[in-house]
């Protein structure tokens, strides 16, 4: 077996401690209610933000809600088969239209306090004794659009008033980590099917999440399942350190399975360069994306909390794998097991982040340099330095 080499500059040469050590966020990062309002803000609420797999919305009228840092927003197939996402609140005196996760409605969408009604695609419709009142606009008092668009088969959506080029930020993040612009369009994402769903309500800032995804250090520690997979793994780098680069099954690992057993043919347009090989993307600021060469798992976070975080991970098949019914178990178990693993551990890290222990933070070993930039571009974001030390 044969790794790419480290290069021999970090990745991120911020806050440097040593040549070997750069200094993290300190605790209160992760802790502090005012920094995740200010999250709230300025990421889920003014970024793009991956909020549903389109086919869980099959059939016209069919909804689900999805808390987008402060707001709420629902987002359904309107008549023409086309997704649509608005504010989940009524243009009237401010009532949430639709408290249920997910549902459907049979023509319109009616609030339950005052009948106000709105059709599928936000317009106003009806209201008692509207027609008595010729001189309101039901465009103008129709639902408040957001931004939607549609991606590796999931709606994305945006409350920015003027959102961020899409290519240019969510796609461009597998461009620029596996290096063509082509490549994560072999997979098919868009039409593959769902083999399973498990949602994880996790108790740690989602920062720590992102932070343990992004790097392998722990990989030898924690992931005996993972490691016997990917054995590269096991020296600690990470798929996403190098561009380009996907992490290569064992020798005589036949499939991405947990006991590394067979899986399923190779998705039609994976080339033989992507076959028998590991790729995992960040999409900042809440998707990772793991590509192999039979299916595709993509996690999805929903940050409620400074200390509480939802993630749904989903296991995407052809179609043909899960019309047969199966048994996807063995390489569901797989993910599960490193997603049961690594929540253990981020959960274990919360409690640390309010200890005087880490109010200066800790630091980053070579092999997750990288993890500086993730934290670069949060300040940006932020618009500033709250507080983060310079050793």
């Amino acid at each position: 077996m044969t790794t790419t080499p480290v290069p021999e500059t970090p990745l991120s040469a911020a806050h440097q401690i040593s040549p070997s050590l750069i200094a993290t966020l300190p605790g209160h990062y992760y802790t502090d209610p005012e920094i995740f309002r200010q999250e709230q803000e300025h990421l889920f609420e003014s970024t793009w933000f991956c909020a549903v797999r389109s086919a869980d919305l099959a059939k016209p009228g069919a909804f689900r809600t999805v808390q987008v840092g402060r707001e709420n927003v629902l987002i359904t197939r309107t008549r023409k088969g086309e997704l649509r996402a608005f504010l989940n609140v009524c243009r009237h005196r401010g009532a949430r239209l639709c408290m249920e996760d997910s549902g459907e409605v049979r023509r319109n969408i009616q609030c339950p306090y005052h009948a106000w009604t709105y059709d599928l695609d936000g317009k106003l419709i009806a209201a008692p004794n509207l027609i008595k009142m010729p001189d309101v606009d039901r465009v103008e008092y129709g639902l408040i659009n957001v931004a939607l668009r549609e991606w590796l088969g999931y709606a994305w959506v945006c409350l920015a008033g003027e959102p961020p080029s899409f290519e240019d930020t969510v796609m461009y993040a597998a461009v620029e980590r596996l290096g063509d612009a082509a490549a994560i369009e072999h997979y098919g994402t868009e039409n593959l099917a769902l083999g399973k769903r498990i949602t994880y309500d996790v108790k740690a800032n989602w920062k720590l999440i992102v932070e343990n995804f992004m790097e392998c250090y722990h990989c030898a520690t924690i992931h005996p399942e993972l490691t016997d997979v990917l054995p590269e793994f096991a020296d600690g780098y990470a798929a996403q350190y190098y561009v380009g680069h996907g992490a290569e099954f064992g020798e005589d690992v036949r499939g991405f399975t947990v006991d590394g057993s067979e899986g399923f043919a190779r998705l039609p347009a994976v080339t033989s360069d992507q076959d028998r090989r590991y790729y995992a993307i960040t999409i900042k600021p809440t998707v990772f994306v793991n590509l192999v060469p039979d299916h595709v798992i993509l996690h999805r976070m929903f940050p409620l909390a400074a200390d509480r975080t939802v993630v749904e991970c989903d296991w995407l098949y052809a179609p043909e794998v899960v019309e047969s019914g199966a048994d996807v178990s063995k390489s569901v178990e797989l993910f599960h097991r490193v997603n049961a693993q690594d929540i253990e551990a981020c959960e274990r890290t919360q409690p640390a982040m309010s200890s005087r222990a880490y109010r200066r933070g800790g630091v980053l070993v070579p092999n997750e340099h990288h993890i500086g930039i993730f934290h670069e571009w949060l300040i940006e974001k932020l618009g500033g330095d709250h507080g983060r030390p310079v050793h």
